[in-house]
C-alpha cells in the first residue's frame, strides 16, 4: 500500500465532512451536552454548578457510552456501500489505487472528522475545567477525551466493517442501528440477567472477562478505574478483578476493538 495514495483518499473525507458542516454540527452536540451534563448532573442532588474532576467524568461517561457510538456507526456504514450504489465504487477503482487502500483511505478520513469533532465538543469544557481546578488536574480529563476518541474509532470501524458486508444502505443502516442496540443497551443487560438468573453461580468469576467483547465496556472499565473516586461512584471496584484494572491494558483492549473489524472489512473487500 502507497501511504500517498491513502491520505489523498483519506483528505478527501475530511474535507466533504467539513464542507457539509458535519464536524461543527457534531462538535456543537457534545459541546452543549457535555456542559448541561457537567453542570446540571449534581441537580438531583440539590447541586448545580461544575463540581469535582471526578464526578464531571462520571457524568459524560454515560453520555460518551450511548452518544458516540451512534454517531460513529452513522457516519461510517455507508463507507463502501454508499459508493456501490451510486456507481462510483468502480470509477474509485479504475483509478492506480487498490482496495486496501481505498478502505484504510476512506476509515482515516472519517475517524480524522470524528477525532476533530469529539475533541472539539469536549475542549470546551476543559476549559471550564482548567479555570476552576487549574490546568494540572486536567490530567484524567485527558485521558478520558482519549478514550471517548478510541471508543468512537472503535465503533467507526465497525461501522466500515458493516459497510463492506453489507449488500446496500438499508440493510447497513439498519445492521448499523441493531449493532448500537446491542453493545449499548442489550450486552449488559444480557450479562446482569444471567447472573440474577443463575444467584450469581454461574459465571461469577469469568463475567468481567466478558466486559472485555463489548467496546463500551471497556471504555466504562478504562475511565472507571482512572480515579479512585470515580471508581467508588460507579461500584465496580468489587466486581472487575486487579488484573483488568490497568488503563495500559483496557488501551490496548481498545485498539484491538478498532484493528479486528478492520481487518476483517479488508479481507472481505478483496476481489
Amino acid at each position: 500500500m502507497e501511504a500517498a495514495q491513502i491520505f489523498t483518499i483519506a483528505r478527501k473525507e475530511l474535507r466533504d465532512r467539513l464542507r457539509n458542516r458535519w464536524v461543527l454540527a457534531v462538535a456543537l452536540v457534545f459541546t452543549v451536552l457535555a456542559i448541561v451534563i457537567a453542570y446540571f448532573g449534581g441537580a438531583q442532588q440539590g447541586a448545580v454548578g461544575l463540581r469535582s474532576i471526578e464526578f464531571t467524568i462520571a457524568s459524560l461517561v454515560s453520555l460518551v457510552i450511548y452518544l458516540i457510538p451512534l454517531i460513529a456507526l452513522l457516519l461510517g456504514f455507508d463507507a463502501i456501500v454508499g459508493e456501490r450504489e451510486r456507481g462510483s465504487l468502480n470509477l474509485l477503482l479504475s483509478l492506480p489505487i487498490t482496495r486496501p487502500e481505498l478502505l484504510l483511505g476512506k476509515y482515516l478520513g472519517l475517524a480524522a472528522a470524528l477525532t476533530i469533532s469529539t475533541l472539539g465538543g469536549f475542549g470546551l469544557v476543559a476549559l471550564l475545567l482548567a479555570g476552576q481546578i487549574g490546568a494540572a488536574g486536567l490530567v484524567p480529563y485527558a485521558g478520558f477525551m482519549a478514550s471517548s476518541v478510541l471508543l468512537g474509532l472503535a465503533f467507526l470501524s465497525l461501522a466500515v466493517m458493516l459497510s463492506v458486508l453489507a449488500t446496500d444502505r438499508t440493510r447497513a443502516s439498519g445492521l448499523a442501528i441493531g449493532l448500537w442496540f446491542f453493545f449499548v443497551l442489550v450486552f449488559d443487560l444480557l450479562l446482569l440477567g444471567a447472573l440474577v438468573a443463575t444467584g450469581g453461580q454461574a459465571g461469577a468469576a469469568w463475567f468481567p472477562y466478558l466486559l472485555l467483547f463489548n467496546p463500551a465496556d471497556v471504555f466504562r472499565v478504562l475511565n472507571v478505574f482512572s480515579l479512585d473516586d470515580v471508581r467508588t461512584l460507579y461500584g465496580l471496584s468489587s466486581i472487575v478483578p486487579a488484573a483488568l484494572a490497568k488503563p495500559w491494558l483496557m488501551g490496548l483492549v481498545m485498539l484491538g476493538w478498532i484493528a479486528a473489524p478492520l481487518g476483517i472489512a479488508s479481507w472481505r473487500f478483496r476481489p
